[in-house]
């Protein structure tokens, strides 16, 4: 294959969350499994120049890059999926295009001419597609967020219709996933739905050459010639998506099933076998047919009721599991359910417990509960961000003595700051983009349980928060046995905490549940999860 890359753009059809971002990812998968590399990008058409100010119950969690962009949840479906570096240059909305295009103008970038949706807007939408990648991956692959026929879309498929236009089917692949929906009361399948979808897309320019169809139960032959005949394609190229119902890992394998990767492939004019699919298929074995378990692991957060909303943490417990050839079952509670009924009456049953990230006072006290009945009882526990933060508030309140300690994120006139702004932070106005963000160096102590769960003195992690460890409060801490075991490379910045005297209690400020892979285990995820068998283990003597 000549080291030019081929762009495949998928768009979705009839509704939103049908799984594009997965989709993507599977293909992308199915791609490096074959030998060739790979780069995933995803087209965002809301206003917003990202969604780090958006509340996770209108877009879900926001995944952090190693360079510190905060992007769309699908981007961390690209990276456990597959092994493409992805990078801030991968995700791209529609404020950041227009901020760019306005930015240029107020230059004088355009020499005074008229700027225009076309061809400006869209020139700049081309640029940041073809500009990825100085190394040029074998297959580009991009997703374009939203759904045919919504507005807001359309700059993005004008501009990737005017790619295709100017590069042709040898370079350019268009793949539309669509939703076939059972008109439960008659048992009917409906393929109209689909066939005004792609009319939509036809409408603009563009032809899909394969659909990707998710149903509920496989399309019959007859289905899918109807849906060939009236969206222009061979019937070979309406694939079914069905749904999953064990594990998303096994997207890949099904896909390949379908023939995906092969009509792919086949599109660009490629030749070259079968994928090697080994590892992935011994992760979904592991998954549905674990030797150990199940094990209970609570999840108590705020933005429970939206199950993406700690996506990659729920990953990363899978991950966990995975490493310990574990049944891992998770129990999404709200932390104002703690705060209702109580800890012990909740908490009980588990065996282990994870405090995740969050912003804003609700549910702290309820996380702080959480905490404290985790260490009381010795349960195995993870704290990530909000959750290490709120570890070191309960610890002083019901340790130390500090009556009133918090955060001052929660109280600002609080007595004892245990958890606070630095001071390059305080002078912040704008929210967005300002936090620290994206991959930082930290330096484990010997001796520690996390130097013991990683393996190597020096580890980069990725961050996404503005309020630290108050270092004024550090020896008084590490005296009662609440040990500071990561800290920056200077020693200024707590980065993980432990209790000494506590089977597994660590929690850190950065994001690990970002760095996981189903391949690849985050190693505090890893550990915490044998932990929790141990834990269980004991309980069941």
């Amino acid at each position: 294959m000549s080291k030019k890359t081929r762009y495949i753009f998928v768009t979705g059809g009839v509704c939103s969350s049908l799984g594009k971002g997965i989709a993507c990812a599977s293909i992308g998968c199915l791609l490096e499994a074959r030998g060739y590399s790979v780069i995933l990008q995803k087209l965002d058409p809301y206003i917003n120049v990202d969604p780090g100010t958006m509340s996770p119950y209108q877009h879900g969690e926001v995944y952090v890059t190693d360079d510190g962009a905060e992007t769309d949840l699908d981007l961390g479906y690209y990276e456990r999926f597959t092994s493409a570096k992805i990078t801030k240059k991968c995700s791209v909305s529609t404020g950041q295009i227009y901020d760019a295009v306005i930015k240029r103008e107020r230059r004088g970038g355009y020499l005074g001419k008229t700027v225009q949706l076309i061809p400006h807007i869209t020139d700049e939408i081309k640029k940041r597609i073809i500009d990825i990648d100085d190394d040029k991956p074998d297959f580009q692959i991009c997703e374009i967020g939203g759904t045919v026929g919504d507005i807001e879309g359309y700059p993005f498929l004008e501009a990737i219709r005017q790619i295709g236009w100017k590069h042709g089917p040898s370079t350019v692949l268009f793949i539309h996933l669509t939703l076939v929906p059972v008109i439960t009361v008659a048992g009917e399948v409906k393929t109209k739905p689909t066939q005004h979808s792609v009319n939509k897309l036809r409408e603009i320019g563009i032809q899909p050459s394969i659909l990707l169809c998710r149903t509920a139960s496989a399309l019959t032959k007859e289905m899918k010639e109807k849906i060939a005949l009236f969206c222009n394609i061979p019937a070979q190229a309406v694939v079914s998506a069905l749904d999953i119902k064990s594990t998303i890992y096994e997207i890949p394998l099904a896909y390949h099933e379908e023939g995906l990767d092969n009509l792919v492939v086949s599109h660009f004019g490629i030749k070259n076998g079968e994928p090697d699919m080994k590892d992935w298929k011994k992760i979904v074995s592991k998954i549905k047919n674990p030797r150990r378990g199940p094990i209970k692991i609570a999840v108590v957060g705020k933005y429970i009721r939206l199950q993406d909303a700690y996506r990659s943490v729920y990953d990363a417990l899978i991950h966990g599991g995975l490493a310990n050839n574990a049944r891992v079952e998770l129990y999404p509670i709200h932390a104002e359910e703690i705060e209702k009924k109580g800890a012990e009456n909740i908490l009980k049953d588990m065996d282990g417990i994870l405090v995740p990230w969050g912003f804003g006072k609700r549910g702290v006290e309820g996380k702080i509960q959480t905490i404290q009945f985790a260490r009381d009882n010795n349960i195995p526990f993870l704290g990530i961000c909000l959750g290490m933060q709120c570890s070191v508030v309960e610890f002083a309140r019901n340790q130390l003595g500090m009556e009133n300690a918090s955060s001052t994120e929660f109280e600002s006139d609080t007595p004892y700051p245990v958890i606070s702004l630095l001071n390059e932070q305080r002078k912040i106005v704008d929210k967005g983009g300002t936090m620290r963000l994206g991959a930082y160096p930290c330096t484990l102590k010997r001796g520690t349980k996390a130097r013991k769960a990683y393996g190597v003195d020096d580890i980069h992690e990725r961050h996404r928060h503005r309020w630290e460890f108050n270092d004024d409060y550090r020896e008084t801490y590490e005296k009662e046995g609440f040990i500071v075991s990561g800290t920056s490379p200077d020693g200024k910045l707590v980065e993980i905490v432990e209790l000494e005297t506590h089977p597994w209690f660590v929690g850190c400020q950065f994001h690990p549940e970002l760095k996981s892979r189903p391949r690849d285990p985050h190693p505090l995820f890893r550990s915490f999860i044998r932990a929790s068998l141990e834990y269980h283990d004991k309980e069941k003597k």
